[in-house]
């Protein structure tokens, strides 16, 4: 039977992000740690992942994007990863047309691209976890919004707009324990001021899926631009057995890696370059 998960959809398109509270057991995010530590050296999405796939195929982020977006047609295009003990620590968006407010990422109606995270550890009392700045994904504008620590418990599952202004490995401070701070001012603040860091690696799995509408497709676009990813696409492609239980999860696959076959125009770019329109 699925579960309704209480997810509020008015706070995400307000704020640009919202929490699922305890959508996975302790003994699965344990199962998770257990099999991203078996998948290291593993360089292609989730979902070509057969010790991964679930993440995506057990229905449970779909859910919670059919509440947000409103649609039963949610779609997911090769684009999920999982991270050991990342360094990523600087703000940044994801959508296509992240500095051009004219783009139409920003002018053909609200946004519909979500990422979501399952940090595998605490982050309630510890730190290392998601800096988001509340409202950011309505603007271009980078440093807009206040700057908010996602204290994520364990089983929580975290969703927020690819157009937010976001950065990881955060510092969440025991002391003053009302304060977020900056990125910037990691490494900066008294030793006893920051809580112990959780035991073990610091993990997380990302997965991004959105309506099948013009923002996606336009997110496609610019993910077939970029090295990295089509790389990955052409190295681990889906087999029909995955997609048909992708497809029993309520997910609408799009096979890019098919689309991408010998297609040698695409992954030019090393970095993220604005795109036409």
């Amino acid at each position: 039977m699925a579960v309704d998960y209480k997810v509020d959809v008015d706070g995400f398109w307000r704020d640009g992000y919202t929490i699922v509270k305890g959508v996975y057991t302790p003994d699965e995010i344990e199962s998770f740690r257990k099999r991203a530590r078996e998948s290291v050296g593993w360089n292609g999405d989730l979902l070509s992942n057969p010790k991964l796939k679930d993440v995506l195929t057990d229905g449970r982020m779909a859910a919670v994007a059919r509440k947000i977006l409103g649609t039963d047609e949610i779609v997911y295009s090769g684009d999920s990863s999982f991270t050991i003990n990342s360094k990523s620590h600087n703000w940044h968006k994801d959508n296509t047309d992240r500095e051009d407010p004219k783009g139409p990422d920003w002018t053909q109606g609200r946004y519909t691209m979500l990422r979501f995270g399952i940090y595998l550890q605490d982050h309630t009392k510890h730190s290392k976890g998601l800096n988001l700045r509340r409202g950011s994904h309505l603007t271009t504008e980078l440093m807009a919004g206040k700057n908010v620590y996602v204290a994520t418990a364990v089983g929580d599952l975290a969703v927020w707009s690819m157009a937010i202004s976001h950065s990881g490995n955060g510092t969440k401070l025991r002391f003053p324990w009302w304060i977020d701070p900056e990125p910037a001012m990691d490494g900066k603040y008294p030793r006893w001021w920051i809580p112990a860091k959780p035991s073990g690696d610091r993990m997380a799995l990302f997965a991004g899926l959105g309506a099948d509408d013009a923002h996606h497709a336009r997110y496609v676009d610019y993910l077939k631009t970029r090295t990295y990813i089509c790389n990955m696409w052409r190295q681990h492609p889906w087999d029909d057995e995955t997609l048909a239980e992708a497809s029993k999860a309520g997910l609408t696959v799009r096979n890019v890696p098919k689309e991408i076959e010998g297609d040698d125009t695409v992954g030019k770019n090393q970095w993220w370059q604005p795109m036409p329109y």
